[in-house]
């Protein structure tokens, strides 16, 4: 897959992502990216990279696009020769869309920036998916999370919200 291929196939997602029910335009992205990291690309530079005019970005462009569709910098390039997406295991291709949903939870939830943090760290984990089935043994198991929340914060876990589960201990 071309870098070209690579991000029309972001902006239908990222559409999609906003409800927009149809890919981004690229003057949308541009104007999305200037709002939402301060800083962007020209459209004129966007449609080069898409259209294979410009086969290499800057690193700073590269970032900027990464952090604006939350995918790692590396993927921004073209696919090596031979390459097919075929290879890819069915468990990494569920990794990279947990991550990508984690990425947009860490987004959505810039107001509460501990959540936001704990999505990140779940996201950048090498086996997101892992940690999330893991941390949901910890709940399942009785008094485990309050457990933990003990051992690795003292005194300080603070609460969701939600009541505590009823407890057993009495």
């Amino acid at each position: 897959m071309t870098l070209g291929d690579k991000l029309r196939s972001l902006r239908a997602i990222e559409g999609s992502l906003r409800g927009l029910g149809r890919p981004m335009t690229q003057s949308e992205v541009v104007n999305a990216m200037k709002q939402e990291l301060g800083r962007g690309l020209s459209q004129a530079y966007l449609s080069q990279i898409e259209n294979g005019a410009r086969p290499h970005m800057t690193n700073t462009s590269r970032e900027l696009l990464a952090r604006f569709f939350r995918v790692f910098p590396g993927f921004l390039v073209d696919d090596p020769a031979g390459f097919t997406r075929e290879l890819q295991s069915v468990l990494r291709t569920e990794d990279a869309t947990v991550d990508s949903w984690l990425f947009a939870g860490a987004d959505q939830f810039r107001s509460d920036p501990e959540l936001a943090r704990a999505l990140l760290t779940v996201a950048e984990n090498r086996d997101s998916r892992g940690a999330l089935l893991l941390l949901a043994e910890i709940l399942r198991t009785p008094g485990l999370d309050e457990r933990l929340g003990e051992v690795l914060q003292p005194g300080s876990v603070t609460g969701t919200g939600h009541p505590p589960p009823a407890s057993s201990h009495n």
